[in-house]
Protein backbone atom coordinates (compact mmCIF):
# COMPACT_ATOMS: atom_id res chain seq x y z
CA UNK A 1 0.00 0.00 0.00
CA UNK A 2 1.42 3.27 -0.89
CA UNK A 3 0.77 5.63 1.96
CA UNK A 4 2.30 5.04 5.17
CA UNK A 5 -0.33 3.68 7.57
CA UNK A 6 0.08 0.73 10.80
CA UNK A 7 -1.01 -2.31 9.99
CA UNK A 8 -3.43 -4.37 11.79
CA UNK A 9 -1.94 -7.02 14.11
CA UNK A 10 -1.28 -9.91 12.36
CA UNK A 11 -3.45 -12.90 11.53
CA UNK A 12 -1.90 -16.06 11.14
CA UNK A 13 -3.66 -16.89 7.25
CA UNK A 14 -2.59 -19.26 4.31
CA UNK A 15 -0.74 -17.62 1.71
CA UNK A 16 -2.91 -16.26 -1.11
CA UNK A 17 -1.76 -16.37 -4.76
CA UNK A 18 -3.26 -13.82 -6.79
CA UNK A 19 -3.91 -14.12 -10.23
CA UNK A 20 -1.51 -12.35 -12.85
CA UNK A 21 -2.91 -9.01 -14.07
CA UNK A 22 -1.95 -7.36 -17.39
CA UNK A 23 -0.93 -3.48 -16.97
CA UNK A 24 -3.37 -1.71 -19.85
CA UNK A 25 -5.97 -3.71 -20.04
CA UNK A 26 -9.44 -1.92 -20.09
CA UNK A 27 -11.84 -2.68 -16.83
CA UNK A 28 -15.19 -1.76 -16.06
CA UNK A 29 -17.23 -1.45 -12.72
CA UNK A 30 -19.90 -3.82 -12.09
CA UNK A 31 -21.91 -5.57 -9.14
CA UNK A 32 -20.88 -8.79 -8.21
CA UNK A 33 -21.71 -12.38 -9.13
CA UNK A 34 -21.84 -15.74 -7.35
CA UNK A 35 -18.94 -16.53 -9.81
CA UNK A 36 -16.78 -13.56 -8.23
CA UNK A 37 -16.71 -14.74 -4.56
CA UNK A 38 -13.87 -16.80 -4.94
CA UNK A 39 -11.42 -13.76 -6.51
CA UNK A 40 -12.89 -11.22 -4.07
CA UNK A 41 -12.61 -13.69 -0.89
CA UNK A 42 -8.82 -14.30 -2.18
CA UNK A 43 -8.22 -9.90 -3.03
CA UNK A 44 -9.26 -9.85 0.59
CA UNK A 45 -7.28 -12.78 2.37
CA UNK A 46 -4.91 -11.21 0.34
CA UNK A 47 -4.72 -7.71 2.01
CA UNK A 48 -5.87 -9.48 5.64
CA UNK A 49 -3.17 -11.44 5.77
CA UNK A 50 -0.90 -8.44 5.11
CA UNK A 51 -2.69 -6.85 8.16
CA UNK A 52 -4.61 -4.36 6.02
CA UNK A 53 -8.10 -5.62 6.48
CA UNK A 54 -10.26 -7.96 8.40
CA UNK A 55 -10.11 -11.22 6.54
CA UNK A 56 -14.67 -12.21 5.54
CA UNK A 57 -15.10 -15.69 5.35
CA UNK A 58 -16.67 -17.02 1.54
CA UNK A 59 -20.39 -17.72 3.81
CA UNK A 60 -20.46 -14.00 4.79
CA UNK A 61 -19.66 -13.02 1.15
CA UNK A 62 -22.25 -15.20 0.13
CA UNK A 63 -24.64 -14.08 2.21
CA UNK A 64 -23.76 -9.94 1.40
CA UNK A 65 -22.86 -10.31 -2.55
CA UNK A 66 -25.83 -7.94 -3.51
CA UNK A 67 -23.46 -5.16 -1.69
CA UNK A 68 -20.55 -5.58 -3.56
CA UNK A 69 -19.10 -4.04 -6.60
CA UNK A 70 -16.13 -5.14 -8.57
CA UNK A 71 -13.70 -4.08 -11.14
CA UNK A 72 -13.08 -6.67 -14.01
CA UNK A 73 -10.25 -6.41 -16.29
CA UNK A 74 -10.85 -7.59 -20.16
CA UNK A 75 -9.55 -10.41 -19.38
CA UNK A 76 -11.97 -12.12 -16.61
CA UNK A 77 -9.59 -11.10 -13.56
CA UNK A 78 -11.23 -9.07 -10.18
CA UNK A 79 -8.68 -6.35 -9.78
CA UNK A 80 -10.92 -5.08 -6.90
CA UNK A 81 -14.04 -5.37 -4.94
CA UNK A 82 -16.34 -2.65 -2.18
CA UNK A 83 -19.53 -3.34 -0.62
CA UNK A 84 -22.05 -0.98 0.77
CA UNK A 85 -23.78 -2.30 3.66
CA UNK A 86 -26.75 -0.94 4.48
CA UNK A 87 -27.16 -0.06 8.16
CA UNK A 88 -30.56 2.30 8.48
CA UNK A 89 -32.53 4.33 6.62
CA UNK A 90 -29.64 7.42 6.25
CA UNK A 91 -26.48 5.36 7.13
CA UNK A 92 -24.73 2.61 5.10
CA UNK A 93 -20.92 1.02 5.54
CA UNK A 94 -18.40 0.90 2.66
CA UNK A 95 -16.79 -2.70 3.35
CA UNK A 96 -14.21 -4.41 2.11
CA UNK A 97 -12.40 -2.11 0.17
CA UNK A 98 -9.48 -4.22 -2.05
CA UNK A 99 -7.32 -3.52 -4.58
CA UNK A 100 -5.18 -6.03 -6.46
CA UNK A 101 -1.52 -5.32 -5.26
CA UNK A 102 -0.06 -4.51 -8.84
CA UNK A 103 -3.13 -2.35 -9.88
CA UNK A 104 -2.46 0.08 -6.70
CA UNK A 105 -2.26 3.60 -7.11
CA UNK A 106 -4.55 3.41 -10.23
CA UNK A 107 -7.80 4.95 -9.10
CA UNK A 108 -8.85 1.54 -8.68
CA UNK A 109 -9.77 2.22 -5.16
CA UNK A 110 -11.42 5.60 -5.86
CA UNK A 111 -13.50 4.14 -8.46
CA UNK A 112 -15.17 1.87 -6.69
CA UNK A 113 -16.05 3.99 -3.41
CA UNK A 114 -17.58 6.28 -5.99
CA UNK A 115 -19.60 2.95 -7.36
CA UNK A 116 -20.42 2.30 -3.69
CA UNK A 117 -21.51 6.17 -3.11
CA UNK A 118 -23.41 6.16 -6.49
CA UNK A 119 -25.40 3.26 -5.27
CA UNK A 120 -25.99 4.73 -1.77
CA UNK A 121 -27.29 8.01 -3.81
CA UNK A 122 -29.61 5.92 -5.47
CA UNK A 123 -30.65 3.88 -2.63
CA UNK A 124 -31.44 7.75 -0.90
CA UNK A 125 -28.67 6.46 1.78
CA UNK A 126 -27.30 10.29 2.97
CA UNK A 127 -24.41 9.10 5.29
CA UNK A 128 -21.65 6.75 4.31
CA UNK A 129 -18.64 6.08 7.04
CA UNK A 130 -16.25 3.42 6.82
CA UNK A 131 -14.26 2.16 9.87
CA UNK A 132 -10.39 2.45 8.09
CA UNK A 133 -6.88 2.51 8.63
CA UNK A 134 -6.21 4.56 5.38
CA UNK A 135 -7.48 7.75 6.58
CA UNK A 136 -5.23 9.89 4.11
CA UNK A 137 -7.20 7.97 1.16
CA UNK A 138 -10.60 8.58 2.69
CA UNK A 139 -9.84 12.00 3.46
CA UNK A 140 -9.28 12.71 -0.34
CA UNK A 141 -12.28 11.44 -1.12
CA UNK A 142 -14.07 13.99 1.33
CA UNK A 143 -14.20 11.43 4.39
CA UNK A 144 -13.58 13.35 8.10
CA UNK A 145 -12.53 11.58 11.05
CA UNK A 146 -15.52 10.88 13.27
CA UNK A 147 -16.33 10.70 16.89
CA UNK A 148 -16.83 6.66 17.35
CA UNK A 149 -20.13 7.61 19.36
CA UNK A 150 -21.43 9.18 16.59
CA UNK A 151 -23.02 5.43 14.94
CA UNK A 152 -25.62 3.50 16.49
CA UNK A 153 -24.47 0.67 18.15
CA UNK A 154 -25.64 -1.33 15.59
CA UNK A 155 -22.70 -0.13 13.76
CA UNK A 156 -20.35 -1.77 15.99
CA UNK A 157 -22.10 -5.08 15.93
CA UNK A 158 -19.53 -7.02 14.07
CA UNK A 159 -17.24 -5.59 16.15
CA UNK A 160 -17.81 -8.15 19.47
CA UNK A 161 -16.80 -10.77 17.33
CA UNK A 162 -13.18 -8.99 15.88
CA UNK A 163 -9.82 -10.69 16.97
CA UNK A 164 -8.61 -6.81 17.64
CA UNK A 165 -11.34 -5.93 19.46
CA UNK A 166 -8.85 -4.57 22.46
CA UNK A 167 -7.18 -2.85 19.72
CA UNK A 168 -8.20 -1.60 17.03
CA UNK A 169 -6.54 0.81 15.00
CA UNK A 170 -9.22 1.53 12.97
CA UNK A 171 -10.69 5.28 12.27
CA UNK A 172 -13.88 5.97 11.60
CA UNK A 173 -14.55 8.19 8.52
CA UNK A 174 -17.84 9.32 7.45
CA UNK A 175 -19.79 11.47 4.44
CA UNK A 176 -22.30 13.11 3.99
CA UNK A 177 -24.07 12.60 0.32
CA UNK A 178 -27.17 14.51 1.01
CA UNK A 179 -28.04 16.94 3.97
CA UNK A 180 -31.84 16.03 5.36
CA UNK A 181 -33.24 18.67 7.53
CA UNK A 182 -33.53 17.47 11.16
Amino acid sequence: MSERVKPLMKLELKPVELPEVRKGARFWVRKARVGDVDQIHDLIKYWARESFMLVRSKGQLYENLRDFHVIEDEDGVLLGSVALHILWADLAEIRSLAVHPDRQGEGLGRMLVEAAEAEARLLGVPRVFAFTIQEEFFARLGYRVTEPGAFPRKVWFECRDCPFQDNCPEVPVLKVLEERDA
